[in-house]
């Protein structure tokens, strides 16, 4: 059996920061969810985090079940940093505990706005077909 620092090592260093993202992700997801007690932050899940190859930075991308408070949710949360980044010290072994940044991701609005245009492109073809 591998200790974690021989697995630690058999990875590439891509894959080491993938898996720290994805720690990183399910952490401040539980925190956010779980650990702020400001009524203001409605439903938010943690969509991808984006970590820098040297671990010190993360960008982490949310998304928020009320569109029209996206931004002030992400601004909160940024204000919110230091305490969900003492959270994440203290549940993470990690040499370095990343910077955060709260970004809203806007890949869900995107793809829900093509949808909607894919389906009236195609019923307006169904439309033209019609005698």
């Amino acid at each position: 059996m591998r200790t974690a620092f021989e697995v630690v090592i058999a990875l590439t260093g891509d894959e080491f920061v993938r898996r720290v993202a994805n720690d990183v992700k399910r952490v401040v997801g539980r925190i956010i969810d779980r650990d702020l007690k400001d009524p203001r932050i409605g439903m938010t899940s943690v969509v991808a985090v984006d970590m820098s190859p040297d671990l010190k930075h993360a960008k982490i991308l949310i998304s928020v079940l009320d569109m029209e408070r996206d931004e002030e949710t992400a601004k909160l949360l940024n204000e919110a940093r230091g305490f969900i980044r003492l959270e994440l010290a203290q549940r993470l072994d990690l040499k370095y505990v990343p910077e955060l940044r709260f970004a809203v991701d806007h890949s869900i609005e995107r793809g829900a706005r093509i949808d909607r245009l894919l389906r009236e492109l195609k019923e307006g073809e169904e439309e033209d077909e019609r005698p």
